[in-house]
């Protein structure tokens, strides 16, 4: 007979396990130099123009899901981009529904 606490160590083990591989998936870097991301985005273009109410396309969602956070915030708190806001780039991964956690801005 197993003692009563073993049945629960395999359950345990799953949770501890699936706990750091989320904390690892925050935590990894952005593969892409910030020119190629820079360009993966291109689709975005007209949906983060200063005063633009155009909403993103499939397109760029699709491309915002591919590029991943990590990518999107190195292009938001990088050098600045001509003719992008970046307020509104911030907001892509919401008007997307992409489920990123929000970018944390370097202050400046």
């Amino acid at each position: 007979m197993k003692p009563s606490g073993a049945k629960f160590l395999p359950l345990l083990i799953l949770v501890v396990v699936a706990a750091l591989l989320l904390e690892q998936s925050k935590c990894q870097a952005c593969t892409s130099t910030f020119f190629a991301a820079l360009v993966q985005l291109i689709p975005c273009r007209a949906a983060v123009a200063p005063f633009s109410a155009i909403p993103p396309s499939d397109a760029c969602c699709n491309a915002v899901k591919s590029l991943g956070q990590p990518c999107l915030c190195v292009l938001v708190n990088g050098p600045p981009i001509s003719g992008v806001d970046r307020n509104m780039a911030m907001q892509l991964p919401d008007k997307c529904t992409a489920n990123f956690e929000p970018c944390e801005t370097m202050k400046k």
